[in-house]
């Protein structure tokens, strides 16, 4: 584990916070670090600890929060430190806007690089999953009869880019149907390989699916495609934060995810992957003074942005790196096996999700068979205060559970009592 100096010396709040905050404020900080360093600092990681973290995310009293699919929560001192940049920038604000926290930007870039075993020359620090989507759509030069290839199971902002940049040209619009449970990986990449033709010239796939949780095997498919010669985008918005990612032995041309869901940040920011080979294709959605430079950081020249959030970006990014990649991996398997084991050999429940771990990890759908999805969550939500997104495309009927690092093993065998009692004899 990192020494706690070491910590928030490296730390986006602690490079910043010599600059702008007062001894006193400065101390505050140092104990607010020493607090949350022996929550996170401890070598073992048992319920007794997870129960710590839950204790940093102030969700409303009562709630159980099973829908970080949808919209992540931040831990406090993610809040805390997004609010001391917010207060920053007020009391100087020409300063820090343009130019007093480049170096900041830049360390929150290398360090959102280092998390997905990337070079800091091919991360944008944008604003989300949405934006990644219409900047890659938009960039592409694609003929009328080229095809780009979508699975049936791509989030509505990441088909709509397609068709709005693309589909008017000519371009065909492909999908892809996609096996609910798969048996294997190979199931998956061979639907893709059957559907590749001469003109394909795209494939725009989700990493982890916002209905299911399934996950697709990427690496795979960006192999099978490179052999030929077509690129590969990713929608990584469930993913990026769930689970370990190493971006360059995934293989992909882009991947693009909003860090509001599973790193914990503020709201409307997310990162952005180009490999190297492929950013000259790419062109800025918004142009200003400077959109000559060639690196990847003229994707994010907005000029003028919400900094306060994006700083809120490497505080999270610090958070995780205190509790470790994989202890956070981890513990997502964890949960994930425990609520299925909680439900097994139970016929009032079907799950909707592969069981595998290579195909699916913290987000599970369960039916309550002869209930609809939109009836047992407003059941949930009134009776139990517990939330969750219902999913009633792809006939699944199911309940999508998100299970994050701030669910308690007790918050789940809360969840599965009240899925029983509604569930019925």
């Amino acid at each position: 584990m990192i020494k706690r100096r070491t910590w928030l010396k490296n730390s986006v709040l602690g490079l910043a916070g010599a600059a702008v905050l007062s001894p006193v404020d400065l101390k505050a900080l140092e104990d607010e670090t020493d607090s949350l360093f022996s929550i996170l600092g401890s070598a073992t990681a048992d319920e007794k600890y997870w129960k710590k973290v839950k204790r940093n995310f102030a969700l409303a009293k009562g709630l159980r929060y099973f829908n970080n699919g949808s919209l992540g929560t931040c831990p406090d001192y993610v809040v805390n430190a997004t609010n001391r940049f917010r207060s920053t920038l007020d009391s100087f604000p020409s300063k820090y806007m343009w130019g007093g926290w480049d170096s900041n930007k830049e360390q929150i870039r290398k360090k959102a690089a280092e998390m997905l075993g990337v070079s800091e020359e091919t991360i944008a620090l944008i604003h989300n999953t949405t934006e990644g989507m219409n900047l890659i759509a938009s960039s592409m030069e694609l003929q009328e009869g080229d095809e780009v290839l979508l699975s049936n199971h791509e989030h509505t902002s990441a088909r709509i880019p397609w068709k709005y940049w693309q589909e008017t040209k000519g371009v065909i619009l492909k999908t892809v149907d996609l096996p609910l449970i798969p048996n294997d990986k190979e199931e998956v990449v061979d639907r893709f390989r059957k559907a590749i033709t001469s003109r394909t010239r795209m494939i725009s796939i989700v990493h982890l699916t916002n209905t299911n949780g399934m996950i697709l095997p990427v690496k795979e498919i960006s192999e099978m495609a490179h052999e030929k010669d077509i690129m590969v985008a990713v929608d990584g918005a469930q993913s990026m934060g769930m689970f370990k990612i190493d971006l360059d032995d995934l293989g992909c041309d882009y991947y693009t995810s909003s860090s509001h869901k599973w790193l914990f940040s503020p709201k409307g920011v997310g990162i952005f992957y180009a490999r190297k080979e492929a950013q000259s294709k790419l062109k800025p959605l918004i142009v200003c003074r400077g959109y000559e430079d060639e690196s990847i950081r003229r994707l994010e020249n907005y000029n003028t942005r919400n900094l306060p959030e994006l700083l809120g970006l490497g505080a999270a990014l610090d958070y995780r790196a205190q509790i470790g990649e994989d202890r956070i991996q981890n513990r997502v398997y964890e949960l994930k096996k425990y609520f299925r084991n909680s439900l097994a050999d139970d016929q009032r429940f079907v799950f909707k999700t592969p069981e595998s771990d290579d195909l699916s990890a913290g987000i599970q759908t369960v039916e309550v068979v002869g209930h609809s999805s939109g009836s047992v969550r407003r059941r949930l939500s009134s009776d139990y205060q517990i939330d969750c997104r219902p999913m009633s495309s792809h006939d699944i009927n199911g309940l999508r559970i998100s299970l994050a690092i701030f669910i308690t093993k007790a918050d789940v065998d809360y969840l599965v009592d009240a899925l029983k009692t509604i569930a019925g004899k």
